[in-house]
């Protein structure tokens, strides 16, 4: 248990130890107050109805905030089933057991203003509609993916379903703009819906689609994001062994999607002052 955290430790007996049985988020916090939080809340009380789980209070999912203090940090919140149940077996009435972190942040503002080289991943995503968009506990292909990489100038993997088509990267949603469209992989098989991405498709033309990765030779330009980082312009492409594929410089179209993305979050949107 690190500083920061809940005081209750993990039973090796929880289902969320065990099985993965259960759900999480990660909140950036300005001063104390959670940023994108009603986004937040809305993605945990789908999960847990999707899982069958109570969602806990709003009571208990503000206890933490009271000790973030000043400054940027990120709240990580784990939920899991809680104790019972035989086997995989869920108990009939589940008993939930919330923790949390929290940990101090400092964004990396360099990849903000240059930008970020990434690659395609060889892993590819199972599908499964039942649990596509949640943010889950089960996150092996995850870490797999993030695995096959591990120089500090790869910033990021992009991740494609068992079908060949473009879902998201290790930790970030995917956007491109191509012929003028913004666009973002559809997410109703498999990936994680990130806040951030709601957000921007609430206030913003953006198509979701199915594409294969070969979509991105011809856009214009391409961006990483999630609700922690804000939003990362891809300058490079590489493939899953290293080789150059696609390369992009960054203009005013990558700004005005930051400047939107960053709003809601507190980030800078103005990056070349």
């Amino acid at each position: 248990m690190g500083p920061g955290a809940s005081p209750e430790g993990w039973p090796l007996h929880d289902r969320g130890v065990a099985y993965g049985d259960g759900l999480f988020e990660t909140v950036l916090l300005r001063d104390g107050a959670p940023q994108l939080w009603a986004y937040h809340l809305a993605r945990l009380a789908r999960g847990c109805r999707v899982l069958g789980m109570p969602m806990p209070t709003q009571h208990d999912l503000e206890r933490p905030l009271a000790q973030a203090g000043e400054g940027l940090a990120v709240l990580k919140l784990i939920l899991t089933r809680g104790s019972g149940g035989r086997g995989y077996a869920p108990p009939a009435a589940p008993d939930p057991r919330l923790r949390w972190q929290l940990s101090p942040f400092v964004p990396d503002a360099a990849r903000w203003k240059a930008g970020v080289r990434v690659r395609l991943c060889r892993l590819r995503l199972g599908l499964q509609p039942a649990l596509a968009g949640l943010k889950h506990l089960n996150r092996l292909e995850n870490v797999l993916a993030r695995s096959e990489w591990s120089g500090a100038d790869t910033a990021e993997g992009l991740l494609c379903d068992s079908e060949d088509r473009l879902v998201e990267a290790t930790c970030m949603n995917l956007f491109w703009q191509r012929g003028g469209r913004l666009e973002t992989p559809r997410l109703d098989r498999c990936g994680v819906a990130g806040t951030l991405r709601a957000v921007l498709l609430e206030r913003l033309p953006i198509a979701e689609v199915d594409a294969a990765p070969g979509v991105l030779a011809s856009a214009e330009a391409v961006w990483l994001g999630n609700s922690v980082q804000g939003l990362w312009p891809v300058t490079r492409l590489d493939g899953p062994e290293g080789e150059a594929r696609q390369r992009w410089t960054i203009g005013a179209v990558h700004r005005r999607l930051q400047a939107v993305a960053h709003a809601p979050l507190g980030h800078p949107t103005r990056l070349d002052d």
